[in-house]
């Protein structure tokens, strides 16, 4: 079930918020729990009733092994994490990988081996990354016991079930079990409704609008291996601000629904295009996932305590895998290795700064060169992360380098008067396709720019009333007020609440599902 669906919105939000209210009306705290389990289960069974199957093995499986595991405890219950890692990350590598394991595997050794198609459960990689650092911080005795109830509960919570934040049970379920943070109170209501609408919007009106920008050229293998300058550009950077505003928006919606329950979620997105390097920007992109990855794999590998080189290399291998959990495909691969690459780049130049004792945070210009170099990067890394395959990437690349050359539009070139005439003498040619195309595809993506580069976020916009849970005192610490934009409970707000809510439902209509679904 989609967050931007009739059925959701009008009818499976509003009962579940409902039955759960009662439920806490009553002092039924358990049965209230347990309506939301079931809900939840059938917010995932929606899509494909056939893979409940394999969400309850997942649920059931994990939470007799870290029953065990707390009882056997670090030192004798080793084996069994490894058995119960394993268990999670074979299921994975079935569902996602098996299918580029074969493909890969017949063009190497040039064997024909056929198997069907192997469709991606919706979530698996979440629920997946939830239960493994569940398992590791029963083993390290840091998660208490909890029932079979709660432990559900905490997997498939339906606001962040399906494209996350990846939620530690430390920050969900003490929230549920304590009392005094259940009822859903009118405040939580309109809290919680008015970062939905915003996150509605996002999705709906600005992500969905600029995909019609992104398809033709990314859809379609013939048009990527002749486009140009202009229109590889136009469409990457369309694509750049839909991926940004379709998990901003999904982000903003999760956190709004859980509000509605008195749940408060981790902060997952904070703005990351504002970034001034590629360790800032993974600091606001994908947080709870980053944090994952650090915690569960960087360290496990050794983190920085093994010397310079050790740490660089360990950095690279863990956005390798990170890309390689995005997605079962070259491309994945490449986007996680540049991002690889760019933090080591990163963190050799920032102890370079340090060692040559160069002042140079204040310095504005320098701020500037250093968010531009880095959000050029992103877009570049997205082309891989956008392409169906590395030739289709490094066709688009090429383009954008200038090297296929670069037109405009007749119709555009045709009313520039003279100025067209001059353009022609500095190489740009003009060509056949849709000049009202061309210019919709700047005026979506200005606004959007705009939008992602100076706007505040929902977590500063709402920042009085804790919107969400951050990692620690001080992460953001500094950049957590707006400063000029403020929720507040008026009338104006709810004015405007109700005016992205109506905005967004103009196109529910459309089947438009977010993009990290995919993931």
């Amino acid at each position: 079930m989609l967050f931007n669906s009739f059925e959701f919105i009008f009818l499976f939000l509003p009962s579940a918020v409902a039955l759960y209210a009662i439920c806490l009306r009553y002092n039924k705290m358990e049965l209230g729990l347990a309506l939301l389990v079931l809900g939840s289960l059938f917010f995932y069974g929606y899509w494909q009733p056939a893979y409940l199957y394999l969400i309850l093995f997942s649920i059931a499986t994990n939470y007799l092994i870290g029953r065990k595991l707390s009882v056997l405890g670090r030192k004798d219950g080793k084996w069994l994490l490894i058995f119960g890692v394993s268990v999670n990350l074979l299921l994975l590598g079935y569902f996602k990988y098996f299918n580029f394991f074969v493909d890969n595997l017949n063009s190497i050794l040039e064997l024909n081996w056929h198997i069907e198609k192997i469709f991606l459960p919706l979530a698996i990689s979440f629920f997946t990354f939830q239960q493994v650092s569940y398992l590791v911080d029963v083993w390290e005795g840091k998660a208490e016991e909890y029932s079979l109830l709660h432990y559900s509960l905490f997997v498939c919570f339906f606001p962040q079930l399906i494209a996350g934040p990846i939620v530690h049970h430390s920050e969900i379920l003490p929230q549920f079990i304590k009392r005094d943070s259940l009822p859903p109170w009118w405040k939580n209501i309109a809290i919680g409704l008015s970062i939905f609408s915003i996150g509605l919007f996002k999705k709906t009106i600005i992500a969905d609008s600029l995909s019609l920008y992104v398809s033709p050229i990314y859809d379609n293998p013939l048009a990527s291996s002749e486009v140009d300058f202009f229109a590889a550009w136009a469409s990457t950077l369309a694509y750049t601000f839909q991926l940004y505003f379709d998990f901003s928006g999904y982000s903003d919606m999760a956190i709004g629904c859980a509000r509605m329950f008195g749940i408060i979620l981790p902060l997952n997105f904070f703005s990351p295009y504002k970034a001034v390097s590629i360790v800032d920007f993974w600091r606001r992109w994908h947080i709870t996932l980053s944090r994952f990855l650090r915690d569960y794999l960087y360290i496990s590998l050794g983190g920085n305590r093994k010397g310079k080189a050790r740490r660089y290399i360990n950095l690279f291998l863990t956005m390798l895998l990170g890309g390689l959990w995005h997605g079962a495909g070259w491309p994945f691969v490449v986007w996680g290795c540049l991002h690889g690459i760019y933090l080591v780049v990163n963190h050799a130049w920032s102890k370079f700064v340090k060692t040559m004792k160069l002042d140079l945070e204040e310095n504005r210009l320098y701020k500037f060169l250093c968010w531009l170099l880095t959000f050029l990067s992103v877009v570049i890394s997205w082309v891989f992360f956008r392409s169906s395959s590395l030739d289709q990437a490094g066709n688009i690349l090429f383009a954008m380098a200038g090297l296929n050359g670069a037109s405009l539009p007749a119709g555009i070139v045709a009313r520039l008067g003279g100025f067209g005439e001059f353009i022609g003498t500095v190489g740009i040619g003009i060509n056949n396709l849709s000049g009202s195309h061309f210019i919709g595809n700047i005026f979506c993506i200005i606004p959007a720019a705009l939008f992602a580069f100076f706007m505040p976020n929902v977590a500063q916009v709402f920042h009085n009333f804790s919107p969400v849970m951050y990692e620690n005192e001080r992460s953001f610490e500094g950049q957590r007020k707006s400063g000029c934009i403020e929720w507040k409970l008026s009338l104006k707000w709810a004015f405007l609440s109700a005016l992205f809510f109506l905005l967004g439902m103009l196109t529910l209509m459309q089947v438009s599902e977010f993009l990290y679904f995919q993931f």
